[in-house]
């Protein structure tokens, strides 16, 4: 039987060649996850750019208890620009990291107002210009704001693709890239969220629920659980 790598691992198993495999786990997690929906609570483009910043380094849990009070503070891009940095921090704390959140939402809103009317871009050179925004939280827009195919890739997405020998690599743009190949372009979008919430709430990290796997049967990772 052929292997594939996960990290500096060889597994064995069948590798990301096989496209019908690949299917079957999409067709799979479909079954389990019906509705591949963002879970970060918010009304408009601007709102989920803002979760999406406050979501690094913390749950989509701890931000959608934060961001109620945050939103009715702060509406537009130009609120942002012209916040108080300490009232600011105040309200995010609770997200960590909430200096240099704070800093980067600021630094936000003064790139949309100046540059974008006020208004998020719907490309990803023009989003991973603005403070706080990388490919991830870019995908994160461009998927669910503007319908655009677009790879989500987190901690989960990353630790799923690699236990089901989607991808090898450590790098999260490599990994993007790899899924990308292999997914069809029509399900980037729910195909790479179904990946996230599978992470998220069966494939954890350290104690994954295999006995609740819905492609159990397609992983081949050396550590999953019997049944």
């Amino acid at each position: 039987m052929r292997g594939y790598r996960v990290g500096q691992q060889e597994v064995a198993g069948p590798g990301p060649w096989d496209r019908k495999r690949v299917a079957r786990i999409l067709a799979s997690l479909e079954r389990s996850i019906p509705q591949a929906k963002v879970e970060l609570l918010h009304r408009n483009q601007l709102e989920l750019l803002v979760a999406t910043i406050l979501s690094a380094q913390c749950t989509d849990q701890r931000v959608n208890q934060v961001t109620p009070k945050l939103f009715r503070r702060y509406r537009r891009a130009a609120d942002y620009a012209g916040a108080d940095p300490a009232e600011l921090e105040a309200i995010i704390r609770p997200t960590g990291f909430y200096k240099s959140k704070a800093r980067n939402l600021v630094a936000c809103g003064r790139v949309l107002t100046e540059k974008f009317g006020g208004q998020v871009p719907d490309t990803m050179d023009a989003l991973v210009t603005l403070p706080g925004v990388g490919r991830k939280t870019a995908n994160v827009i461009l998927g669910t704001c503007f319908g655009k195919p677009a790879v989500v890739v987190d901690t989960h997405v990353k630790r799923v693709s690699q236990r089901l020998g989607l991808a090898a690599s450590e790098d999260p743009t490599r990994i993007e890239h790899a899924l990308q190949r292999l997914i069809p372009r029509r399900g980037w979008t729910p195909g790479a969220q179904r990946l996230l919430l599978h992470g998220r709430y069966v494939c954890l990290a350290r104690k994954p629920k295999c006995e609740q796997c819905a492609v159990y049967a397609e992983c081949a990772w050396v550590g999953k659980r019997p049944r």
